[in-house]
């Protein structure tokens, strides 16, 4: 089972969060914190991540299992980027699980871009001389604005190792920058949040987001890219308040 994280709130719809790529529950601790002033707010490490166990398979359809197998009643999920993806084929395989869904800056599309940059820097890191992290910030190279920083809430300097499954992540690539052809559809209140400086998503997504989820709302948080989480918190948090109500 997924390793969570449960941030207590007022007993009622409990919210369960999925994070990205390279991510992990405690990336969101501030966002669910300040959520769960109105509802218990679950943030879970995806597999091959953090303190998650290991798979051999990183598809969508195993990750949605996985956030339902940790589901013990419906709930509302979020699921940003990766962790949007899961929680769309979650919410079409799983109606009866999810009340209302907000997928963060992702569509149910293939996007031709990949994550092998990231992946190569980390592994290009001498683990075994590496002694602070800003040794291990400077090996990974320039990566982008930001880059850098996240890649480095995974690197355990206890240990010398990464707690991501990089062999796995690299080796299911392909599928991870897909999405899986689905029958159905979540006829719930949907959210795609994005961020106005992001181009995830489209306006030539919105066909394939409306056929499997009919009732999706758009909305744009204003000066975001990708993280619009991390960039714009509190806009986040008042777009994310404003749709659970």
């Amino acid at each position: 089972m997924l390793n969570m994280i449960l941030h207590d709130g007022p007993d009622t719809t409990p919210l369960l969060i999925a994070h990205g790529l390279f991510g992990s529950a405690r990336n969101w601790g501030v966002i669910a914190k300040k959520l769960s002033e109105t509802r218990p707010v679950i943030t879970v490490d995806m597999r091959n991540h953090a303190d998650s166990p290991w798979f051999d398979s990183h598809s969508y359809p195993d990750m949605a299992a996985d956030l339902a197998q940790v589901m013990d009643r419906p709930m509302d999920v979020l699921g940003h980027s990766m962790g949007g993806k899961a929680a769309m084929v979650l919410a079409v395989q799983h109606p009866d699980l999810v009340r209302k869904l907000i997928v963060a800056d992702i569509a149910p599309v293939t996007y031709k871009h990949d994550q092998h940059g990231p992946l190569n820097a980390m592994r290009q890191v001498r683990l075994d001389t590496v002694t602070t992290r800003a040794e291990a910030k400077a090996q990974l190279g320039d990566l982008g604005p930001g880059v850098a920083d996240f890649l480095l809430q995974s690197l355990d300097m206890k240990d010398r190792c990464w707690r991501l499954n990089l062999d796995v992540l690299q080796a299911e690539m392909d599928r991870i920058i897909g999405f899986p052809q689905l029958s159905g559809q979540f006829d719930g209140p949907t959210l795609f949040l994005s961020g106005a400086k992001s181009d995830y998503i489209r306006p030539d997504h919105r066909a394939p987001i409306k056929a499997l989820f009919p009732n999706a709302r758009f909305a744009k948080i204003p000066e975001a890219g990708h993280w619009l989480h991390a960039e714009q918190p509190r806009a986040f948090i008042g777009s994310v308040a404003a749709f659970l109500g």
